[in-house]
């Protein structure tokens, strides 16, 4: 294990000597070859999510992995679940490069990609060759002309749904232009009645989520929250980056634009999910990401109410050995708190 971590610590190194989208694409090719970790969950660990059963409640953020090209070296990774995408109907190259920036000082990140991907159809090949067993979802998004984004949101989730064991629609992303205006209710309600209507449809009914931006205002968060329990939604994923930029940023990237990621987003992501879990009244499940770097971040997020956590920055800047020191400090944290299993503690601190 020691041996291993050494040689995990010395990857990372050599990743972040290259420039963020290098080393992130680098990333990608060497995951294939990641042999299988083992497992240091405690059973007090296992959860479930929208009736998946999950060893542990930590996975992988959509935006790591958009074109399914490292499912199952993420997976051996030790990652409880992975959610691929964000894919769109056809394949497009994002936005003009530099679009990733590492705010080192900060433990932060910052990207304006633009849903690049290699579209729908690569995808969902890769995805149904998938070897490893665990959880795998997709996250569906627009492409940056699309004319009618009920069409092919519908589209993208029939048939996403064949291969993926849960779907997340992202309607929050600040680097598509006109993408996070579908949060607000007049058109948010048309595309979630299409939506629940294609997954109806479907020959197997498979859990759908959708993903929220943190820098809605109050109101428009309590109604997409009210529209999401209505339609029958299973979960909301809480939250999306940032647009904004604390005062207290130190990185020389901080001023690009795009979102932003990692500890900086932590407490703007919590009280997005705690105003939404004190709204829904356990009525739907939530799904806490966005800067959590460690176990007390991770627990904060299952006290204010999330069954489950995604991590992307923290994964970035702390490789595999991240997911195990999240999951002993988690084992830690029930055992001092008097919580028989992770259940228990889901919601603690809105009680």
């Amino acid at each position: 294990m020691a041996l291993r971590r050494a040689a995990e610590r010395l990857l990372r190194a050599g990743l972040h000597a290259l420039p963020a989208e290098p080393a992130h694409d680098l990333a990608l090719r060497l995951l294939p070859f990641v042999p299988p970790r083992a497992s240091t969950a405690d059973p007090r660990l296992r959860t479930t999510l929208c009736g998946l059963d999950l060893p542990h409640p930590i996975g992988l953020a959509a935006g790591f992995d958009k074109d399914a090209v490292a499912v199952d070296g993420l997976l051996r990774c030790g990652f409880a679940f992975v959610e691929t995408g964000t894919v769109t109907r056809h394949a497009q190259p994002g936005n003009p490069r530099p679009r990733l920036f590492r705010l080192e000082e900060d433990r932060a990140i910052v990207n304006r990609m633009g849903f690049n991907n290699a579209g729908l159809d690569a995808c969902l090949r890769r995805m149904a060759r998938r070897r490893t067993t665990g959880t795998v979802g997709a996250n569906i998004g627009l492409n940056k002309d699309a004319a009618a984004p009920l069409d092919d949101y519908a589209f993208c989730l029939g048939r996403v749904l064949e291969v993926a064991d849960y779907v997340t629609v992202n309607v929050s992303s600040p680097n598509t232009p006109g993408l996070r205006a579908l949060q607000q209710a007049q058109s948010l309600r048309p595309l979630l009645e299409r939506l629940v209507r294609t997954r109806d449809a479907a020959e197997e009914r498979k859990p759908l989520l959708l993903k929220a931006a943190p820098d809605l205002a109050d109101d428009e968060l309590d109604a997409l929250t009210d529209l999401s329990i209505e339609h029958g939604l299973d979960a909301l994923i809480l939250t999306n980056t940032t647009t904004t930029r604390p005062a207290h940023l130190r990185s020389a990237a901080r001023h690009e634009t795009g979102g932003l990621s990692g500890a900086p987003l932590a407490p703007l992501a919590l009280r997005t999910l705690r105003r939404v879990a004190a709204r829904a009244a356990g009525r739907i499940e939530l799904v806490g990401v966005g800067g959590i770097m460690n176990a007390a971040d991770a627990y904060a997020r299952i006290r204010a109410g999330a069954a489950a956590l995604q991590i992307y920055t923290s994964f970035v800047y702390g490789g595999p050995a991240q997911i195990d020191a999240m999951l002993e400090g988690l084992g830690r944290a029930l055992e001092r708190d008097g919580f028989a299993r992770l259940a228990d503690a889901v919601g603690a601190d809105l009680h």
